[in-house]
This record gives structure tokens, C-alpha cells and sequence, in this order.
């Protein structure tokens, strides 16, 4: 009958059949439905279940075997599934079949999902068999089934972002040769802790832009949809939430429903990637136009989080309000890093569309529509519309903001120099910015090999350059964290600067800024010039 079965599933599915031929053998499914086994048995008998103890201790007991199963379930399904998925993927690309699953007719919708349904199979397995003492346990703790389906649902859609970012991560990290099931698993576990911590120890982090991140995590409801098998004093955090001053928490469709659409549009997101550098590993993950919508999303989201807490209830500029700002500037710093990482075009690529530009006579809205849209061309006006979409959500909310500093009695925002300050220390976020792009395009089109590395620990090197140019014009008063976020985060200028300070300190980077441009530019011609005559000569 199992056989049966898998061979109707290869009509459906080819990638899931081979998959499941491959795992769901006798001697496989026997250890899983022992694991399964053994691992109920465990949480069941360590919790003692009294024939004639009270009502209050029936169900306590219920529900500490419910809890417990439901942390396993997360746990399993999301760090050994992950390990299996990426695994996979390096085994494959050990043994040279990752190819052929390239060249098959299969569409990547249909080769992803055999791998997300067929991979982690025999883990289904050990997770469906405890499915009923769960359920159980649910019932006779009181639970609601429509709370025990919500843990299921986001559970699910859990799985399916998790394993599609472990998949496009095993793609994407050949270079680490058998190590990165390890690193994408660990970083997993690490991610769940982490976040189960800021659950456990720290209720007030809700409107801000953490936030987002703790959404990712399957533990997030669960002192909501069951708070008394917590035993906690307090009401859930979560009643509290607020998106873009909207009461999520206020019921449990609104909780359950934003988190599958958060899961379903980051999942989408991910695989659209996957798509991209599926069957050609040397494209980049996304192109220009989907960054600018990945970066407009992840601005939605954190600043939907962030807004609430952006000021407090009297406009006072307090430690919270700082590293809430902080925490968001932090973000974007490294938002716009791995982009300019991402979309910087290589060598070959530049060369190929200079050598474009230069046999065809385009307008200059041509060239611009290239610049903006087309892969190969340098990413640095991509960067620059990234950054406006960074900078968009700061004006609006500086243009309706006043904050009073009760440290040194000084009011910001509140009046036109205020304001004249923080636009140039938002310009000179983004000059410095441009100028890490450029640097980074130009490490990729020089000759020597590893330009990748180069330009990665460049990049990374650049982020050390605030501090020094802080230290450069006086600024010496600052510990080295704040220092660091100083190109993306204004406030520190405004606040530890004058505006003479700033503008000077703007020139200058501009007046760099500009001189890189103009040397880029004369390259890119003359690469195009000069693979034009290279392909003529060799006519």
C-alpha cells in the first residue's frame, strides 16, 4: 500500500517521489515510530497523572504535556528539518546530481516543494504520531480547538519559511563544503533562543522594531493563545500589540492572522529567490526592482512596529525612545550593506552592458531606465532609490515630530534649525553610504581574482570609517557603538554636532563621492570601449 501510494505521488510529483523512495523504507519508518514512541512515552511519564487528583491538577498536568509537546514540535520540526533540507542540497552538489535536477523539465515550484515535503519526511512522521497525544492533552487541559488549530496553522507556516530560507541557503553556500547544515541549524536554534528569551524576560519589546523578528518564531503566541499553561502573573505582551497604532492582540484572529501574512510574504519572497539563482547559481538573488520592494516591506513593517514607541506620551527624548530609534537604524545599516553586496554588478556584467551602451545611441531617459531596472548595469542608482525609501519614513515622521531632550534641557525637532540639522545629517548618512557602493563596484570590476572576498571585507571594513571621521572633526566624546551607527542614524550628529560640523563633514564626503563617481564612470566607458574592439578584432 506505501508503495502504492508513492507511486501516485510520482505522477503528481516527481521531485517528492524520488525523495520519499529514497527515506520512507521499512527500516526508516520503523526507528521513526520508535523515536515517536519513545518521546511520548518520556513526556507522558514524566508527568504524573493521579486517578483521583482534583480538577485544577488533571489539568495542569494536561496542559504541562501539551506544553511541552508543543516546544518539541517547534524545535524538531524547524532546527533538524532545516539541518536536513541544507544537508541535502550539499550532498547533491557533492555527487553532481544538483545538475541534473537543474536540467529537468520540472518547473522550481515543483522541484521546491518535493524537496520541502520529501527532505524532512520522516520527521512529518515522528511530529504526525504525537499528533494525537497533543491533541489529547489539548482537551483535557480545556484548550479551545480553534486555539490548538491556530498553534498548528503558524506552525506550519513556520516550516514552510524556515525550510525555504534553508534551501535557498544551501544554494547559496557551496563554498563551506559539508559545513553549512551546521551553521544554517545552529543559526536556527540560536534564532529560536534568542527570541524565546526576549519572550521570556522582556514583555515591553513589542512595539518596537524587535518586534518583527520575534514574529518569526513559533513560541511568540504561545503565551497568548494558552497563557495559563505559563502560569504567568501578567497578562500576555501580546494584548498590547500595536501595528501602526492598530490593536492586534485585542483578539486571536487578528495575532493569528498577521502572522501568516507575515509568514506567507516573506516565504513568497524567499522563493522568488530561490527561482532566481536555482538554475543559474551565479545570479543575484534579486533584482534591482524586488529590492525596492523588499526594502519598502521591511520599512512597513518595522517602522509598524516602531511608530508606537518612536516618542513617548509627553515628547520626551528618554533612554527607550533612543534605542528604539537606535535598534532601527541598526537595521536599515545592515539592510542597505547586503544590498549593495547583492546587486553590485561583477566584471563580465558591466562589461557586457558598456559594450551595449557603447554600440547603441540611447537617450539619456534610456540610460537612466537601464540604471535603474537592468541587472548589469552598476547598482549605484539602485542603491541611492534604496536609500530615498529608507530616508522617506524619517522625514515623514521627523515633519510631525517634537522631542524634548530632558538631559540638557534642549528641544529638537521643534523649530527650523532642529530640522535644517537633522536633513544634513541625513544627507550625510546617505553620501557615505554611496560612497561604500561605489568602492564595493569598484573592487568587483578590477582584474584579480576573488573579487567577491575583496569586496565583501571591504564593505565590511567601510562600516569602521564612521568613528574615524567623527574623531577627525572632534567629535571624541562617544563610546565606539554609537560611533559605528553614526552614518545611518542622524541623531547622534544632532545631538553631539553643530551644524557647521555637519555641513563640513557633508562637503567633504561629497566632494569624494563625486570624484569616485567620475572615476567609475571613466572606467565603465572604457571597458565598454574596449570590449567593443576586443569583439570586433576577433571578427
Amino acid at each position: 500500500m506505501m508503495l502504492n501510494l508513492i507511486d501516485k505521488i510520482g505522477d503528481w510529483n516527481p521531485q517528492l517521489f524520488r525523495e520519499l523512495k529514497g527515506r520512507l523504507n521499512s527500516f526508516n519508518v520503523a526507528i521513526a515510530v520508535t523515536i515517536s514512541l519513545l518521546l511520548q512515552w518520556v513526556v507522558f511519564s514524566s508527568h504524573q497523572l493521579h486517578e483521583f487528583a482534583d480538577d485544577n491538577f488533571w489539568r495542569d498536568s494536561w496542559g504541562n504535556i501539551f506544553l511541552t509537546l508543543s516546544v518539541i514540535f517547534i524545535f524538531t520540526l524547524l532546527v533538524t528539518g532545516t539541518y536536513l533540507l541544507i544537508s541535502d542540497l550539499a550532498k547533491e552538489e557533492t555527487r553532481g546530481t544538483l545538475n541534473f535536477i537543474r536540467l529537468s523539465p520540472q518547473s522550481e515550484t515543483s522541484i521546491l516543494t518535493g524537496k520541502l515535503l520529501g527532505v524532512p519526511s520522516l520527521i512529518y512522521l515522528i511530529v504526525l504520531l504525537a499528533v494525537p497525544l497533543h491533541f489529547w492533552a489539548g482537551f483535557s487541559a480545556k484548550i479551545s480547538f480553534i486555539y490548538i488549530l491556530s498553534y498548528y496553522a503558524i506552525l506550519a507556516a513556520s516550516c514552510i519559511f524556515f525550510y525555504s530560507a534553508a534551501l535557498l541557503f544551501g544554494l547559496l553556500s557551496h563554498w563551506f563544503r559539508g559545513f553549512q547544515p551546521w551553521l544554517g541549524s545552529g543559526a536556527v536554534l540560536l534564532f529560536l533562543f534568542i527570541t524565546m528569551l526576549l519572550a521570556s524576560f522582556n514583555n515591553n519589546t513589542l512595539n518596537n522594531s524587535t518586534a518583527w523578528f520575534r514574529l518569526f518564531n513559533p513560541w511568540n503566541t504561545t503565551n497568548y493563545l494558552f497563557p495559563n499553561l505559563l502560569h504567568v502573573s501578567d497578562a500576555s505582551p501580546l494584548i498590547n500589540w500595536q501595528f501602526f497604532y492598530l490593536p492586534l492582540g485585542t483578539n486571536v484572529v487578528s495575532v493569528v492572522g498577521f502572522h501568516l501574512l507575515n509568514f506567507g510574504l516573506c516565504s513568497y519572497g524567499i522563493v522568488q529567490a530561490i527561482k532566481r539563482c536555482f538554475r543559474n547559481p551565479q545570479a543575484p538573488i534579486i533584482s534591482k526592482k524586488q529590492s525596492y520592494l523588499l526594502v519598502a516591506f521591511c520599512q512597513f513593517m518595522m517602522w509598524g512596529f516602531t511608530l508606537q514607541n518612536s516618542i513617548n506620551n509627553n515628547n520626551i527624548w528618554d533612554e527607550q525612545v533612543w534605542e528604539n530609534l537606535l535598534l532601527l537604524a541598526g537595521y536599515n545599516l545592515i539592510l542597505i550593506l547586503g544590498l549593495i553586496a547583492v546587486l553590485s554588478p561583477h566584471r563580465q556584467d558591466v562589461q557586457d552592458w558598456a559594450r551595449y551602451r557603447h554600440q547603441t545611441v540611447a537617450s539619456h531617459k534610456a540610460v537612466w531606465q537601464q540604471l535603474i531596472w537592468t541587472e548589469k548595469s552598476p547598482a549605484l542608482v539602485a542603491i541611492a532609490i534604496n536609500l530615498a525609501i529608507v530616508t522617506i519614513p524619517w522625514l515623514v515622521w521627523i515633519s510631525f515630530t517634537s522631542i524634548f531632550d530632558t538631559n540638557n534641557g534642549q528641544s529638537w525637532l521643534s523649530n527650523d534649525i532642529g530640522r535644517f540639522k537633522v536633513l544634513l545629517a541625513i544627507a550625510l548618512s546617505i553620501s557615505l553610504m554611496m560612497i561604500y557602493a561605489t568602492i564595493t563596484q569598484f573592487i568587483l570590476l578590477l582584474k584579480t581574482p576573488n573579487r567577491s572576498f575583496w569586496a565583501i571585507g571591504t564593505l565590511i571594513s567601510e562600516s569602521f570609517l564612521p568613528p574615524i571621521i567623527l574623531k577627525l572633526f572632534g567629535i571624541s566624546s562617544l563610546n565606539y557603538p554609537t560611533l559605528w551607527l553614526f552614518s545611518t542614524f542622524p541623531w547622534v550628529a544632532i545631538q553631539y554636532s553643530g551644524v557647521k560640523t555637519i555641513f563640513m563633514a557633508l562637503l567633504a564626503e561629497l566632494s569624494v563621492l563625486v570624484l569616485l563617481n567620475f572615476q567609475l564612470t571613466k572606467r565603465v566607458r572604457l571597458a565598454g570601449e574596449s570590449a567593443t574592439k576586443a569583439l570586433l578584432a576577433g571578427r
